[in-house]
């Protein structure tokens, strides 16, 4: 029996929920995050993107694309709280729920609280659930594997859904473009273009030997995906490795006082999800981020996970005390706690204002 897996993607998320709760928003560019000279942009509104504004572009740079675009502060507690709403539709379904991130997430159907036999009926009537439950709107992909829904979620964005059957896999990946496929990135793209290799039947024709050979363990992968091959259960038990909160500054710091104070929701943030999520670690780490992009590191790992927010606080505080005179300005800092206890983690990173992934 072939699995039934969908991949659901919400529409644009945290834009998403800034137009809905802000009528006057609606239907206009809107890029989350962002602002000032040195801001970044988070996630940009479909309105934006017709503009060419993308997530993590400066903000400078959005602003020539689109002049009329509108800068809003993210809400991550209004995010967190509808994803939470979201991951409740999955459930009634299927405990087979993956989360790969606050808006999107894989889902084994194929044996399902409803005894639904068709994967694609499913996701539609998730899809509307979503809908009626938040009033935003989500694409699914369906098909037989985890590689192919993902795809297929993307393919007819915003509000859309594809399905990919068995028999339509192998011929839908020899027209696909390389860029297209899930796990190769731009970089890879262009060492694969040089080598005549622009589609999936491109690919296709590829030795696993040589694709081994030229990108390493890598290539078994991309031998198997093109032939429609992906045994990847959907995992509910999906491990992160971290929780972490970190911030770019519009002004790059050098006093003690005020990095202290700018350390402060950081540590408030982190903690706070391990609170939520009774999930708390054994390692604290401090990431340091000077005005010349030279990245430090430090950590204390302690014997048990650290339940103590005073003693995650000073934590912190001492890791910075002890190196920040070493680097001079300070561009970014980053507070994260790892060797976590479990791995119920909604996200396994917040940012607060840098380096968001482009939300679908």
């Amino acid at each position: 029996m072939h699995r039934k897996i969908i991949h659901i993607d919400m529409d644009a998320f945290f834009a998403s929920c800034e137009q809905r709760d802000n009528p006057s928003l609606k239907g206009k560019p809107v890029a989350v995050g962002g602002g000032g000279l040195r801001g970044v942009v988070a996630a940009a509104s479909y309105e934006a993107r017709k503009f060419g504004v993308r997530s993590a572009m400066p903000s400078v740079t959005a602003k020539r694309l689109c002049p009329e675009l509108i800068f809003v502060k993210h809400r991550f507690e209004v995010y967190r709280a509808v994803s939470r709403q979201i991951r409740d539709i999955f459930f009634e379904y299927t405990d087979l729920v993956e989360p790969l991130s606050l808006d999107e997430a894989y889902l084994d159907v194929t044996e399902n609280k409803f005894a639904i036999p068709s994967g694609t009926i499913i996701a539609k009537e998730i899809r509307k659930k979503i809908e009626n439950t938040t009033q935003l709107t989500a694409s699914a992909g369906v098909s037989y594997c985890k590689f192919l829904a993902k795809i297929a979620s993307d393919i007819n964005k915003p509000n859309g859904i594809k399905v990919i059957r068995t028999e339509e896999a192998v011929p839908f990946l020899e027209k696909l473009k390389i860029e297209k496929i899930h796990g190769i990135g731009k970089v890879t793209a262009k060492r694969m273009h040089r080598l005549g290799i622009y589609t999936g039947g491109d690919l296709k024709k590829q030795s696993e030997l040589d694709l081994v050979r030229r990108f390493g363990k890598v290539g078994r992968h991309y031998y198997n995906i093109v032939r429609g091959i992906d045994e990847r259960q959907v995992n509910p038990d999906r491990v992160r490795k971290s929780i972490g909160s970190e911030r770019t500054f519009g002004k790059d710091l050098e006093k003690w006082e005020d990095l202290k104070e700018a350390l402060v929701p950081l540590i408030r943030a982190v903690f706070q999800i391990m609170e939520e999520k009774n999930n708390y670690g054994r390692t604290i780490n401090l990431k340091i981020k000077t005005a010349d992009f030279k990245t430090l590191s430090r950590s204390k790992t302690f014997s048990r996970e650290v339940r103590d927010f005073g003693t995650f606080h000073q934590t912190v505080l001492e890791l910075l005390e002890n190196n920040y005179t070493e680097v001079g300005r300070i561009r970014l800092l980053g507070v994260a706690v790892s060797n976590l206890m479990s791995d119920q983690l909604v996200s396994g990173i917040i940012q607060l204002e840098f380096d968001f992934p482009e939300q679908g």
